[in-house]
């Protein structure tokens, strides 16, 4: 006579019986982060490029509530102005990409297709979270934010060090699902998935467009 051996627990239910997981909730004064969806991430045929179409029309979707709401906007964009690529750092060493990054390039030019408003913030930065070496914690401070919406690329990368940071840094990370995306697979699904389980809520868009639509007060980011 034969046994079946029990069948093993998903990470999925494994984490949620040890308590991670907790919805933190969105809050009552957001900012959209948009996270590096610049031509040299945008561009599949560039080093650090992918397909990233349906995350820059879900970004879309967003950027227009933002804007008829008068709910901040920040883009980011990752630019190296030393022609020896110094400014990147150890980071050069470890990836080539960082060249089609330069100053003197277009690769950090923010997507043609996106919706820039006039009142749109841009942050330059040197690394992965949007937070090191930028003033990003001043400007939300200013604007009282509590809640920040983030999108763009990539998951594994940028968007995953930025919402570690907004966490450790008191802000309500929310990772919208669909606006999102990575150049591996594998590396999105287990990044939206550690995220999900310890430093943010991942949420769709149609949840977040919601939220956004319900925001009463707008708030402006000092000039």
């Amino acid at each position: 006579m034969t046994t079946t051996p029990p069948s093993p627990v998903s990470d999925a239910e494994f984490f949620r019986e040890r308590g991670f997981g907790l919805p933190i909730g969105f809050g009552a004064r957001p900012v959209l982060l948009v996270v590096d969806l610049t031509r040299g991430f945008t561009d599949a045929k560039r080093p650090l490029g992918a397909d990233l179409t349906g995350q820059i029309e879900a970004t879309n979707a967003l950027l227009a509530v933002a804007h008829q709401k008068d709910i901040p906007v920040i883009f980011t964009s990752v630019r190296y102005d030393d022609a020896q690529l110094r400014d990147a750092g150890v980071w050069a060493l470890k990836q080539k990409g960082t060249a089609s990054l330069a100053a003197a390039g277009d690769g950090h030019e923010v997507d043609p297709r996106l919706d820039v408003g006039p009142a749109d913030a841009l942050i330059y930065k040197k690394y992965a979270s949007c937070f090191f070496g930028t003033d990003l914690i001043s400007r939300l401070v200013t604007a009282r934010a509590d809640t920040l919406i983030i999108v763009g690329t990539s998951t594994s990368g940028c968007v995953r060090a930025s919402a570690v940071d907004a966490c450790q840094n008191g802000f309500r990370p929310m990772v919208v699902k669909e606006a999102v995306g990575d150049r591996s697979v594998a590396a999105h699904e287990q990044s939206l998935f550690d995220l999900q389980a310890k430093y943010a809520d991942v949420v769709s868009l149609e949840d977040t467009l919601a939220y956004l639509r319900g925001v009463e007060a707008p708030v402006a980011l000092a000039a």
